[in-house]
């Protein structure tokens, strides 16, 4: 299973999250904050239909 940052990520991917695969309908990279980095909310649907969206660092990993 390999790994892309949370700012590579595309819409119409599949990935993995809370041990479901997804596909991802919606990606917005924010401005940079307070922190220095820029936040990236992904909103993606199972497989059974159920929407997860998420907000992470833009270097975090996600697996694909």
């Amino acid at each position: 299973m390999a790994k892309k940052t949370a700012k590579e990520l595309k819409k119409g991917e599949n990935i993995k999250l809370a041990g479901q695969e997804c596909l991802i309908e919606e990606i917005e990279i924010s401005d940079i904050g307070k922190q220095g980095t820029r936040k990236v909310r992904i909103a993606a649907r199972t497989s059974s239909g159920e929407r997860i969206v998420i907000v992470r660092p833009e270097d975090y990993p996600i697996d694909t």
